[in-house]
């Protein structure tokens, strides 16, 4: 087991400037990267848009006139 956990040692301390050495980088994002940003934008909206008309419910209920009383 000590050997075993030596040699994977071994190969991931010789890896590791292989991983870390990137190879072209290109400038700015990328098309894929805004995408999904702009995915998320619009999931993040439409889940606002209802929790805001909730609120409004909630406030014109707790702050609203009460309903006049019938005999």
């Amino acid at each position: 087991m000590k050997r075993t956990m030596t040699t994977l040692g071994a190969l991931t301390a010789m890896a590791t400037p292989a991983i870390a050495a990137g190879g072209t980088e290109t400038a700015g994002t990328s098309l894929i990267t805004v995408l999904i940003a702009v995915f998320g934008a619009l999931i993040v909206v439409g889940q606002l848009i209802p929790a805001l008309v909730l609120f409004g419910g909630m406030v014109k209920g707790l702050f609203g006139h009460d309903a006049p009383k019938t005999l």
